[in-house]
């Protein structure tokens, strides 16, 4: 009798200590998320209040939209990529200097920046397209040249798609055209899930994303090193909750939007140049910007040796030739093209 109840009376002990374990554990747990809850609000008002808005707003359908806009002459859209937003295009100085000759407007997709993003949407690149060409409408553009990069590309040719009389042509930088096997969407798309996305994105997943920064830019930059530019990029900017939310979404879309717009390119009209640097780590130029030039009948494809995924910031002077080149191409007025856009058209008028 004495042998049975110590025995029980040890397991008994065992497991009041395993549950005391579990619940100090539980403890300890809830007070590191509440210390990474409170360190990620601090960090965030903090990039807001160092990066306040720099543009103007415009509001369609019940989503405010963000944009900035430089410069004077024919109208040129930039379109970011995933995990940035419009600064992006002014710390490369791609923005600056297409403001030197074009009325440049840059837009913060939906969920980046200072933009919104509902919930309600599945913010698709056909959705986001619809929804910036009402804002360039309501803000007084009747046509456009339109430059995506990386994701952004996506949203460009879906605009081209659905307006080809309002898009005069095409600008393709580093972009995802053909779905293909992602490694990135299973580890990176977790902060767009209901409730448990929502945790994480409030606590630790910008943390993990600041800790993985420095490694990820360097991949998105490679093979050259990382632009001295890009330093002036707001890293916190990009991990507030709710651009995380953003990228999060955007990169478990990346594959089946892709698949989606592929089907419809052979019915753009609209001119492009695609860009692409020989040895982006990101997206494979050969899967991607090759085979889309060879589908779509009025188009070049300029492809830069040696630059990885960042093309306007490696050779922003190339880019800014393909602006011109399209601008030449579809015929702007001769007062407002750049003198590289003149000389192109000059050649092509007369055969060369």
């Amino acid at each position: 009798m004495t042998s049975n109840y110590r025995t029980t009376s040890t397991g008994s002990t065992g497991s009041h200590g395993l549950r005391t374990g579990a619940a100090l554990g539980g403890l300890f747990a809830g007070i590191g998320l509440a210390a990474a809850f409170f360190y990620v609000r601090g960090k965030t008002k903090q990039a807001e209040r160092d990066n306040p808005p720099q543009g103007k707003f415009v509001e369609v359908d019940g989503v405010r939209l963000h944009y900035l806009e430089r410069g004077a002459g024919p109208t040129l859209v930039l379109l970011h990529g995933n995990g940035v937003y419009s600064k992006d295009f002014e710390t490369s100085g791609l923005l600056q200097q297409a403001a030197e000759h074009y009325r440049v407007i840059a837009f913060d997709r939906p969920g980046f920046g200072y933009s919104e993003r509902p919930r309600s949407t599945v913010w698709t690149p056909e959705k986001q397209a619809a929804l910036l060409h009402q804002a360039l409408a309501q803000i007084g553009v009747e046509s456009a040249i339109v430059l995506g990069h990386s994701w952004g590309t996506m949203v460009a040719l879906a605009m081209g798609l659905q307006q080809p009389d309002f898009v005069r042509g095409l600008v393709l930088l580093s972009g995802y055209y053909y779905p293909s096997m992602r490694l990135e969407v299973a580890a990176l798309s977790p902060p767009a899930i209901p409730v448990v996305g929502d945790l994480m994105r409030y606590t630790v997943s910008p943390l993990l994303t600041r800790l993985m920064w420095p490694a990820l830019t360097r991949r998105t930059f490679a093979p050259m090193p990382v632009s001295q530019r890009f330093d002036a990029f707001p890293i916190w900017m990009a991990l507030r909750p709710k651009q995380l939310r953003a990228s999060a979404a955007e990169t478990a879309l990346m594959v089946p939007a892709a698949l989606s717009l592929s089907k419809r390119y052979a019915e753009l009209t609209v001119p492009a140049i695609i860009v692409a640097g020989t040895r982006d780590k990101i997206v494979d130029p050969g899967h991607n910007s090759e085979r889309l030039y060879e589908r779509l009948p009025d188009s070049q494809l300029q492809l830069t040796p040696g630059v990885g995924h960042m093309t306007h910031y490696a050779h922003p002077e190339k880019v800014m030739a393909a602006i011109d080149e399209i601008a030449a191409h579809v015929g702007e007025p001769v007062h407002m093209r750049t003198p590289e856009a003149e000389a192109l058209a000059r050649a092509s008028e007369s055969g060369v």
